[in-house]
């Protein structure tokens, strides 16, 4: 009878030893080699990142290329705006130096939803008025055109004053409104 006082414990032991063993052996089958060889990472992701084919690149990349938008690109408002923000990326166009497929160019209302998603006043994609934030269709009725036109029938979308300050030179008008 003395022996059975510490059956359990035995089971308990036995089971915890067991539990310890089989850890182990996940942690041997499931732990990337070359972990922990720079702290609590796999050393093996630094070649991996490094080998990864590139997707997006910079507005240089694009212009390089597309010469005729360049200098309306550079010398307008969206300077700051990169090509894939609007087009996608740069991966899906050209591959190894080749071109591999045309990036989607919007037109008609898909124009006027891209626009919106930096100028919607309603939204407030901006905490402060950093960028000209507008109401749809009150900027249309505003500007006295008609509310089912997009913003490329007034706008360039590359130069977005572009249009606007040469109607305003022409008509003589101030264009302290689009400052």
């Amino acid at each position: 009878m003395g022996d059975n006082h510490n059956t359990h414990v035995k089971w308990v032991v036995g089971f915890l030893t067991m539990a310890a063993i089989l850890g182990l052996i996940v942690k041997k089958v499931l732990v990337p080699e070359g972990f922990g060889t720079y702290g609590h990472y796999r050393a093996g992701a630094i070649l991996d990142e490094f080998n990864r084919e590139t997707r997006h690149m910079t507005n240089d990349s694009c212009l390089s290329c597309h010469p005729f938008i360049k200098e309306m690109h550079l010398e307008g408002i969206h300077r700051t705006v990169s090509c894939e923000f609007c087009h996608g990326p740069y991966g899906d166009h050209i591959r190894n130096g080749k071109k591999v497929a045309t990036l989607p160019v919007k037109k008609g209302e898909e124009i006027t939803a891209l626009c919106l998603r930096c100028h919607n006043q309603i939204i407030r994609a901006r905490p402060k008025e950093s960028i000209k934030m507008i109401t749809m269709p009150d900027h249309l009725e505003n500007k006295k055109v008609q509310t089912d036109h997009n913003c490329d029938q007034c706008h360039n979308v590359h130069a977005p004053l572009m249009y606007v300050k040469q109607a305003r030179e022409m008509m003589h008008m101030s264009s302290r409104e689009d400052k």
